[in-house]
């Protein structure tokens, strides 16, 4: 019997590529005045490169930047004070992430996310969506002092819904950080489809959230 749904955020619930593209065109055009001597396109073209879809921090990417496109007026210390104060207000959530939490939770479904990054940071994204009240815990690796693919804070969040492995689905879009580490400990792991990879070894694999409930519906059934 499935009592209990485990999500990653960056990838999974947030829209992290639309974000950080929102952002960054609002980053640029807000700071114009110290920016404006490089192509917007430029700009936000080669912060995503370097920051590698979020695994390479962003103190690191901004010196590039800074290095790179010689920026003068503005320091890599202001971008990324002004990265970690903003991009909470360019979040972008996949559809259907309300209606499918709305639909687990009236199912009874307790709910429970996992994140790598930053505490405060990552709580404010998780606020900014709107979801924050519908999980009865959120594990951020930064807090914990562990993160993802370590199996140890999977197991901290099904000790804290109080669930069994076989009890719980984890939902993620990383092949080794979500999907391999859940299965790893006997949850079933549900893979939300990400281009960057052809194929991953799921339970299930999704194009969006909305496909969610209709398997916990199967799950509830056949059990």
């Amino acid at each position: 019997m499935i009592k209990a749904v485990l999500f990653d955020l960056d990838g999974t619930l947030l829209n992290r590529d639309a974000s950080v593209q929102k952002f960054l065109l609002n980053q640029y055009e807000r700071l114009n005045n110290w920016l404006g001597h490089i192509q917007k396109k430029q700009y936000i073209s080669r912060f995503t490169e370097l920051e590698c879809r979020g695994y390479v921090w962003k103190d690191q990417v901004y010196q590039q930047m800074i290095d790179e496109f010689n920026i003068k007026e503005v320091s890599c210390d202001d971008l990324l004070k002004d990265y970690v104060k903003h991009f909470k207000y360019h979040c972008v959530p996949f559809p259907y992430v309300t209606k499918m939490l709305e639909e687990l939770k009236s199912r009874s479904i307790s709910l429970g996310l996992i994140t790598n990054g930053l505490g405060k940071f990552q709580m404010d994204n998780i606020k900014a969506l709107g979801i924050d009240t519908y999980f009865q815990t959120i594990l951020v690796s930064e807090w914990e002092g562990i993160k993802k693919p370590d199996p140890e804070i999977f197991k901290r969040a099904l000790n804290s819904l109080g669930v069994q492995p076989n009890e719980c689905i984890y939902v993620g879009d990383h092949p080794d950080n979500d999907i391999r580490a859940a299965r790893a400990i006997g949850m079933l792991g549900v893979w939300k489809k990400d281009a960057q990879w052809n194929h991953v070894d799921s339970d299930f694999t999704i194009q969006g959230l909305e496909e969610i409930p209709p398997i916990i519906r199967s799950l509830i059934f056949t059990n």
